[in-house]
């Protein structure tokens, strides 16, 4: 077992919001919030349905996979949001033809009024945010937006990381080995 890292008492605490990232969650947070309130409140769905709607708005007629993954959202969180979607009758699946394993999800009628009442809301949201930025300011933090979004596009993909153990795999059993997926 390695030793304990010990902190150097001399060296500059570094605060939390000297990094990108947490600014950026804590500006989601705030700003959030308004968003998640109208789903939730007035609209009696969650953000992470609302993600789904949203991109089923825009994209039309994905599978369950490229909703996912259009959401960026893991398999598991998009199948169950799907399940309340298609219960509240504001998304339905349909099997291709052909093949009935392989569904197609789409906005319901309900489904794309729903998106049509929220989506002016939350653009106004953005819209009065954004209202913090004169014109070339907006135009640069746009364009740095992309470039951070391309730069941690690459760094995933290069990244060499662990995944954690969520006790789905080896849950019983503290080796290393155990937790690898096959």
């Amino acid at each position: 077992m390695p030793a304990a890292a010990t902190v150097d008492a001399a060296a500059p605490r570094r605060p939390l919001d000297d990094l990108l990232l947490y600014r950026m969650s804590r500006l989601l947070s705030v700003a959030g919030s308004m968003v998640i309130r109208l789903c939730e409140g007035r609209f009696g769905i969650t953000r992470r349905e609302w993600r789904l709607i949203a991109v089923l708005a825009s994209r039309g007629e994905l599978s369950s996979s490229q909703l996912a993954e259009h959401a960026q959202l893991d398999r598991a969180r998009t199948s169950k949001a799907v399940g309340s979607l298609v219960a509240k009758q504001l998304i339905s699946r349909v099997a291709k033809a052909g093949d009935r394993r392989q569904v197609q999800l789409g906005l319901t009628e309900a489904g794309q009024s729903l998106y049509d009442a929220l989506f002016p809301l939350v653009t106004k949201i953005n819209g009065d945010l954004m209202k913090a930025l004169d014109a070339d300011d907006a135009a640069r933090f746009d364009a740095s937006l992309n470039l951070l979004q391309a730069k941690a596009e690459r760094m995933v993909q290069e990244a060499v990381l662990p995944k954690a153990d969520r006790g789905r795999r080896g849950a019983s059993s503290s080796s290393p080995s155990s937790s690898r997926s096959p």
